[in-house]
């Protein structure tokens, strides 16, 4: 039994969300963030914010009504709040976590079904993303052209094994997710860099019927 008990609190301390992240496990607050414009925004307010609706406007050409909306939206579920100051539309907005994390298996299945339908969304973001990126990457200096990642590879894993490769992956960058908190903590030269991690079974196609034998009944 005290093996059973230290094996749940191990595993408990691995699904435990890392430092600021706002776990979403409602289906209602799943289905209110699988929406590209709020998706974005709460990621520009972690880049860029606190900033006010006007500016969220500006940086994502809606208009000042369907940011503010938006952010209001956002806000009934926790990820975004009002900051301190301004009036009106004038008052400034800020994420409350620096991660979004949401159960990426359940039983239930409104949460699976908005789940994957944030995951859509998401990736729908990182595809646009990473076009941009390629397409403004020759107006980079040499060394950061040379640094840029970008490629894939295919392993023969159990699935044990893709979560261990998952969580090694997480353990080389939450260094550097700590000096994110401090900006004068950034070395010189340093720039926003954005890094895409997923994984995933690869579908492969149905086997080859066997092979008909020829007129006649074959060889005899």
């Amino acid at each position: 039994m005290a093996d059973s008990r230290k094996q749940q609190e191990e595993h408990a301390e691995q699904a435990a969300p890392r430092p600021g992240t706002a776990r979403l496990t409602d289906p209602r607050a799943l289905r209110a963030y699988a929406h590209p414009t709020r998706m974005r925004l709460v990621g520009l307010l972690r880049m860029e914010g606190p900033f006010t609706a006007t500016r969220a406007a500006e940086l994502t050409g809606e208009s000042v009504a369907s940011c503010s909306y938006h952010l209001r939206m956002l806000a009934k579920y926790g990820l975004v709040e009002l900051a301190p100051g301004g009036q009106g539309r004038e008052k400034p907005w800020r994420a409350t976590a620096r991660f979004t994390d949401w159960p990426e298996y359940s039983e239930d299945p409104a949460v699976a079904e908005a789940g994957r339908a944030v995951e859509k969304v998401a990736a729908e973001q990182y595809f646009e993303q990473m076009r941009k990126a390629i397409e403004e990457r020759p107006a980079l200096p040499r060394e950061w052209q040379e640094a840029t990642v970008f490629g894939d590879t295919l392993l023969y894993l159990t699935a044990d094994e893709l979560s261990s490769v998952g969580e090694r992956l997480a353990e080389v960058l939450r260094p550097y997710e700590r000096l994110q908190e401090a900006r004068e903590a950034h070395p010189e030269g340093a720039r926003l860099v954005q890094i895409i991690r997923t994984g995933f079974p690869v579908a492969r196609p149905p086997a080859s019927p066997p092979a008909s034998p020829p007129p006649g009944g074959g060889p005899r």
